[in-house]
């Protein structure tokens, strides 16, 4: 992937108080070779990229990353960020349809911008605005990025909200036995949102999810618990493929699926 367009998932990222073991983990449930951005010290920030290649050297081929946070009682999280062409209008979008800036834009050097935010029930998403670095520069292949999705309670808010900000449509079939909401720009899906109701596990606000592909589910979920991580859900089959949803060590939720078809038609 060499460019994203605008109100497109672009990237990924962890962040987390605990850097050196979130890396010890992922390293060894998706073979992820680290590497940190210039300037060095505990609190850089991390490359990830495909086993065997070094992201310092191949940095179009970077697949996620990881930042460091420095308060010890702020959850680890895995964060989705949307490629935009302007991110100080993104954040005015934001607040006008009733969310707020958590990290107002900022310069990444001569990569890029970037912003953080939390929409109306507070689930928390972030932008980017790209200069030299585009976002991931592979995804949909086992150990990338290849979907994020809304959990939240209120499906029509978040219609509106979205809509407002990035000028998705939600669109809403039926996947198996439940209901699926998929965003929509410009007539190609670009991600996904799930309704919480009661069966949903008390106490979990809303939130967007990453997915990871994989080669084999049931691999991964044995290998993640193996290495500190937990399962939360079960490997489960489903309308998309095979899928899991696992906990790191540090408590950041993310998913793990065997995708049932090849994405890249989109």
């Amino acid at each position: 992937m060499r460019e994203y367009p605008p109100g497109t998932p672009c990237w990924v990222d962890l962040s987390t108080c605990e850097p050196a073991a979130a890396v010890a983990f992922y390293s060894g449930l998706f073979g992820w070779e680290p590497s940190t951005a210039p300037g060095g010290g505990e609190a850089s920030y991390t490359f990830f990229a495909p086993a065997g290649t070094a992201p310092q050297k191949f940095p179009g081929r970077v697949v996620a990353g990881l930042m460091p946070t420095p308060e010890p009682e702020r959850p680890a999280a895995w964060n989705t960020y949307v490629s935009v062409t302007d991110i100080d209008a993104t954040a005015a979008l934001v607040t006008e349809a009733g969310g707020h800036v958590i990290v107002p834009p900022l310069d990444v050097a001569s990569q890029g911008r970037m912003a953080m935010f939390a929409d109306d029930q507070e689930a928390v998403f972030a932008a980017w605005q790209p200069g030299a670095f585009p976002g991931c520069g592979l995804v949909n292949e086992p150990g990338c990025f290849c979907w994020s999705e809304l959990a939240c309670h209120d499906t029509g808010a978040a219609a509106r909200f979205y809509r407002r900000v990035f000028g998705w449509e939600a669109e809403t079939s039926q996947m198996g036995p439940m209901t699926y909401t998929e965003w929509r720009l410009g007539g190609r899906a670009v991600g996904g949102m799930v309704h919480m109701d009661e069966d949903w596990p008390e106490g979990v606000a809303p939130r967007w999810v990453v997915y990871f592909a994989v080669t084999d589910c049931d691999v991964a979920a044995a290998l993640a618990a193996d290495l500190g991580g937990q399962v939360a859900v079960p490997p489960v089959d489903a309308p998309p493929g095979r899928l899991a949803v696992i906990a790191d060590p540090q408590g950041a939720a993310f998913t793990t699926i065997k995708l049932a078809t090849d994405p890249a038609g989109g």
